[in-house]
């Protein structure tokens, strides 16, 4: 099996050399990464469309008491379902980018990067 040696991109080297060197095999981490990958993204949707509700009803309130005319608050569920399949196209390809890296890095360089 052919190793990486860890380069300064990695951010959690020494992580996944600690994970290897206990005995996770490549599949393990590359699940790791999907999973974390794919709560990020359904967290950051979930946060992405209340923000979205909250901001687009104060600015209902606000244009129309600028405006003095009744301004109606509506929110598209198309753009909804569009916001979240933007983030977890996003999400998962840029969670998914670095696990096969990360799966072959060697433990024992791994654990001595710092």
């Amino acid at each position: 099996m052919k190793y990486l040696k860890p380069k300064k991109i990695l951010k959690r080297t020494r992580e996944i050399g600690l994970r290897k060197a206990v005995g996770a095999r490549k599949k393990d981490i590359l699940t790791q990464f999907l999973m974390e990958a794919v709560a990020l993204t359904v967290l950051g949707g979930i946060i992405g469309i209340i923000l979205g509700c909250v901001f687009s009803y104060i600015g209902s309130m606000v244009l129309g008491n600028m405006l003095e005319v009744e301004w109606a608050f509506t929110i598209s569920l198309k753009a909804v379902a569009l916001g979240v399949g933007v983030a977890g196209v996003v999400g998962l390809i840029f969670g998914i980018f670095p696990a096969p890296k990360a799966a072959k890095l060697n433990p024992i360089e791994a654990l001595r990067y710092e």
